[in-house]
């Protein structure tokens, strides 16, 4: 029997994902969820061999549940409405064994817990056409001056971190901005979260 544990915040949702996984003989739901921090301490407890989970909860994210189970024998599944190469890399960096979109059908999502159940990982098709779509315009220079930038530094720090002058720091932030066609760091920074280009 493939024992689940099932995280999402949506109610209806929750109640339909659970009746549903009910009806496969060889598959038992053994707890339920309705955010990443319940879902870590259902885990523990129960000891599932999957974890099925949406991303965007309150209290903690499915994401950095997954982050924190990297290291547990439970394989995690994430369930989301969300199609972002941001969220696709940091979920593939956590090591979760599949990542499935909200308006694949029923029949997909127990066919893939079966597969990863054997070993495999699975990822939804239109999200490795969307990493790939899109390459990062950055240089390695310029991510190190993004990173800083996302840690909040001023461009004194992140000169003096790198051992540029000042001018050189904001020259790299306007060649940024351009490049990544926004306005102003705050931008920057969410475009370049959203993109998954700080690896």
């Amino acid at each position: 029997m493939i024992r689940i544990v099932l995280a999402e915040d949506q109610q209806l949702l929750l109640g339909a994902l659970g009746a549903l996984l009910d009806l496969e003989e060889d598959m038992e739901v053994v707890g339920k969820a309705n955010n990443g921090e319940e879902v870590l301490a259902l885990v523990k407890k129960e000891m599932p061999d999957i974890c099925l989970m949406d991303i965007e909860m309150p209290v903690m994210t499915g994401l950095d549940a997954a982050e924190q189970m990297r290291n547990h024998s439970c394989k995690v599944i994430i369930l989301t409405t969300f199609a972002r190469p941001g969220y696709f890399e940091r979920a593939k960096n956590s090591g979760v064994s599949g990542y499935l979109l909200k308006d694949s059908p029923s029949e997909d999502l127990v066919h893939t817990i079966r597969q990863i159940m054997r070993g495999k990982r699975v990822y939804s098709p239109e999200l490795i056409d969307l990493a790939f779509s899109e390459e990062n315009p950055l240089t390695n220079r310029e991510i190190e001056v993004m990173k800083l930038l996302a840690e909040g530094r001023t461009t004194k720090s992140i000169a003096k971190e790198l051992f540029l002058s000042n001018g050189t720091v904001r020259n790299y932030i306007s060649i940024i901005l351009d490049k990544l066609e926004v306005d102003n760091r705050i931008e920057a920074i969410a475009k370049i979260n959203e993109k998954g280009w700080l690896k």
